[in-house]
């Protein structure tokens, strides 16, 4: 007598059985997808680290088109400031303003603080390009400098490439909205002067050091909705799990390195939109790279772009880290 499936069992257990089968099958779909995602991202980083750079910035004064430097090359100047622009007409400008009053004081009560701005537009629907042109002519393209990126990478990828074409012995990225004072760079400075005053030049020692809206904290318990407040909780608890102890405040968007250990963590980096801070601290602990973080002022611009689902896409970033270089599946390079 021959016995099919359904005499065998009974509905109640094959209906949960193909139910679970399912779901098995699904979940380990899900996996091999992510898996094959973050391996992506792998291969296009190994491909952008292996490809000669054909970038440039244009001079409007001259009309002329000039080659953009690699981090690998000798020091030009004594600092380079990054600044990342996605649709900042509005903003931009003030800051721009504040920052090159102050650098020109500088430079102008000591010939050896020379410096550069790089203005990274990230792919503007607006005229932040127009606007940063302007200071290119105001200030010569020596001083001076717009990288456009075409299309919208994302923040750590305008980072990523402003860093990768600056000319500075120490790199400081900021903000467009002009959250933190120019003049606080002299507190990440006087870290990094700390650690190379043994040393005659920066070139070989690596450091990176991070602003910090740490002491703040309270405060702005006190002033965010609750739900606002949870979420930054976890969103920092997940933070800890990812990159480990060390800096309380990976995410404010005051941080300076010097020339060496940003041709360490730059080519390095992946992530092209929000948890790239993370990514740095990661980097830098696994590379040996020393990191300090200074206290500085930090001013609520009207303005931000971070939503409710940034911070979903910011936990996914973190996901991909722990299992990207966890799993090994993103390699290293030192």
């Amino acid at each position: 007598m021959a016995w099919s499936f359904p005499d065998l069992l009974p509905f109640s257990v094959t209906l949960p059985l193909l139910l679970y089968s399912l779901f098995l099958i699904l979940a380990l779909s899900a996996a091999a997808f992510f898996l094959e995602f973050i391996r992506r991202i792998g291969c296009s980083h190994s491909i952008e680290r292996t490809e000669a750079s054909d970038a440039f910035f244009e001079d409007p004064n001259s009309l002329k088109k000039v080659r953009c430097p690699s981090i690998f090359d000798p020091a030009e100047k004594y600092i380079s400031l990054i600044i990342p622009a996605y649709n900042e007409e509005d903003r931009l400008p003030g800051t721009l303003d504040e920052t090159l009053n102050y650098l020109q004081q500088r430079s102008a009560a000591d010939e050896s603080f020379t410096f550069e701005v790089v203005i990274v537009d990230d792919g503007s629907s607006d005229r932040t390009s127009k606007a940063a042109f302007e200071y290119v002519k105001k200030y010569k393209i020596d001083n001076v400098r717009v990288l456009l990126l075409g299309r919208n990478h994302g923040k750590g990828e305008a980072i990523r490439k402003g860093m990768l074409h600056a000319r500075g012995e120490i790199l400081l990225m900021l903000d467009a909205d002009g959250a933190t004072k120019i003049t606080d760079l002299e507190k990440l400075e006087s870290q990094i002067q700390m650690f190379t005053k043994n040393a005659k030049t920066t070139d070989d020692v690596k450091i990176a050091v991070f602003g910090s809206r740490a002491h703040l904290e309270k405060q702005a318990l006190s002033t965010r909705k609750w739900y606002r407040n949870f979420l930054m909780k976890g969103f920092h608890l997940v933070v800890l799990l990812t990159a480990g102890p060390g800096i309380r405040d990976t995410q404010c968007g005051f941080k300076m390195f010097t020339r060496s250990a940003a041709r360490k963590l730059f080519p390095n980096l992946r992530l092209k939109r929000w948890c790239f801070d993370v990514e740095l601290v990661y980097l830098s602990k696994h590379l040996g790279i020393p990191m300090a973080e200074v206290s500085v002022n930090w001013t609520e611009i009207p303005g931000s772009k971070v939503r409710f689902t940034s911070i979903i896409h910011m936990l996914f970033e973190l996901v991909l880290i722990r299992v990207g270089y966890g799993l090994g599946i993103w390699k290293i390079y030192s």
